[in-house]
């Protein structure tokens, strides 16, 4: 069961179609395993078409995002659900891959390797991370927003645990130390706008050699 969504803004601005591209890319994954915030998304999208067809040009009220979310939050009517999706990867991160080919694996450390994938913005550093079942990263703080969307299998960190579908976003002070459940990798989609910032007594050291590479 997904426990992790993006929070409102987060989806406020993905159905507006103002969320950075690289930001887009997670959200939209996630909605491939999140029926909840398909559903949001559909309310928010049904929102936006309605002010924009009823909203005349006024100064907005302080009280509109009150009234957005209210109207979010509404009931809205049953339908059949939409049959589960037979493909495992995201429909955004397969086409990323149909395009630049197969991802690429980069060995980081013994328990972590790194595919970066291709998506023609310079904001955000794109990449597909694997956990080996059992492994671990160093740990690491953040020198900009890091997002983080389990594709498959599960890991745990100081906070909690995370499996498939859960979307997580970490912040400039939030260290942590991810850790893959014993029975299976784990494969994490990773956004982030600058490189992480390795915390601990010897692993700092490889700081200055961190890099950054947006594709």
């Amino acid at each position: 069961m997904i426990k992790h969504h993006p929070d409102d803004n987060l989806l406020i601005e993905f159905s507006a179609g103002t969320l950075a591209f690289g930001q887009s890319i997670a959200v939209s994954s996630h909605l491939h395993f999140c029926h909840h915030c398909q559903q949001r998304v559909e309310r928010l999208n049904h929102v936006g078409a309605s002010l924009l067809t009823d909203v005349e040009s006024v100064p907005v009220s302080d009280d509109l995002l009150d009234s957005v979310m209210a109207q979010l939050d509404a009931p809205t009517p049953k339908r059949k659900p939409a049959a589960p999706s037979n493909q495992k990867m995201p429909r955004v991160i397969d086409k990323i891959l149909s395009k630049q080919g197969k991802a690429k694996w980069e060995f980081l450390t013994p328990s972590l390797d790194m595919a970066r994938l291709h998506t023609g913005q310079q904001q955000f550093e794109v990449a597909l991370h694997r956990i080996k079942a059992g492994g671990s990263v160093a740990q690491h703080d953040h020198r900009g927003t890091e997002i983080t969307l389990v594709l498959d299998g599960s890991f745990s960190d100081e906070n909690g645990i995370y499996n498939e579908g859960d979307f997580l976003v970490r912040d400039a002070g939030q260290v942590h130390r991810p850790l893959a459940s014993r029975d299976a990798p784990c494969i994490c989609l990773s956004v982030v706008a600058a490189p992480v910032r390795m915390t601990g007594p010897f692993m700092r050291l490889l700081n200055p050699f961190l890099s950054f590479k947006p594709l």
